[in-house]
């Protein structure tokens, strides 16, 4: 679903009980983000999975592969590989997505930073805080899929 994450959260919040269907803040937030990052993920594996250099595909034929062995043992190594930097990105924008959960009461780190400003008045080193804990998730996020991308690297696209 090509819509904003934050009017799928009020569609399934407030929309859905109308309809007689009651979901828990949480429930609603994981399908949010299940509707919003699902179309990004299938994306990005397609686009990985035609990239996959169609001489490839014709060299397993002329090997006698048939095709359950072309897809197992050509097409899907390659294209899991060429779909790595899309699926990194997609996950990290997810985790930065999730500030949106605070529309629906899902206490999550920026609804948290604000409440704590609202209390005690420190703007700036909450938001630092703030700026320091999603640090603290995407950085060691950002190394591994770096590595992993590195990792499932070919020669024919590079070192």
């Amino acid at each position: 679903m090509n819509t904003p994450l934050l009017i799928q959260l009020f569609f399934l919040y407030y929309a859905f009980p109308v309809f007689g269907v009651k979901l828990s803040a949480v429930t609603c937030g994981i399908v949010g983000l299940i509707f919003l990052g699902g179309g990004y993920m299938a994306e990005g594996f397609s686009g990985g999975f035609a990239a996959v250099p169609k001489r490839q595909i014709e060299s397993a034929v002329a090997l006698g592969m048939v095709p359950k062995q072309i897809a197992r043992y050509v097409v899907l190594p390659q294209g899991l590989a060429l779909s790595v930097p899309a699926l990194a990105a997609n996950v990290i924008f997810l985790i930065k997505e999730t500030s949106i959960f605070a529309v629906i009461a899902i206490p999550e780190l920026t609804n948290t930073a604000l409440d704590l400003i609202g209390l005690y008045y420190r703007s700036n080193e909450y938001l630092f805080m703030l700026v320091i804990a999603y640090a603290l998730i995407l950085i060691p996020l950002i190394v591994f899929f770096d590595w992993l991308e590195r990792k499932v690297r070919y020669g024919a696209f590079g070192n």
